[in-house]
């Protein structure tokens, strides 16, 4: 099993631990759930903010690179979840990515001028 297989399966076990069965969802909790999580991850992205000293005006603040790394875990458990949520197994997921990887070099290899939301169709 490889280390992204092995990240879906804990989240899943976890998940169903406390109590969410992300494989077993009518459509109505799966959007119930995307939304859970969506909103999870900006709590967890405001927390990341949180952990570097972001107001140009305060002297007092401090980068805590710890606790900024426990938030971008944070938000991997939720973002696993959510792909969980919707069907994605970690093959689909690193599929998926890979996929769009390819579509954002050549995007920058053409220059990014125009925004083509077709080129996704395929993911």
């Amino acid at each position: 099993m490889d280390k992204l297989e092995e990240i879906f399966k804990m989240q899943y076990e976890l998940n169903k631990r406390i109590g969410v069965d992300t494989a077993n969802m009518s459509d109505d909790e799966k959007i119930k759930w995307v939304l859970n999580y969506s909103r999870a991850m900006q709590q967890e992205n405001a927390e990341l903010i949180d952990s570097v000293p972001w107001k140009w005006w305060a002297k007092y603040q401090k980068f805590d690179q710890q606790n900024a790394r426990v938030e971008v875990v944070d938000m991997l458990h939720f973002l696993v979840s959510m792909a969980q949520v919707l069907g994605m197994t970690a093959e689909d997921f690193y599929s998926a990515y890979a996929k769009k990887n390819h579509i954002n070099h050549d995007r920058q290899d053409s220059g990014y001028s125009e925004k083509n939301e077709d080129d996704c169709r395929s993911i």
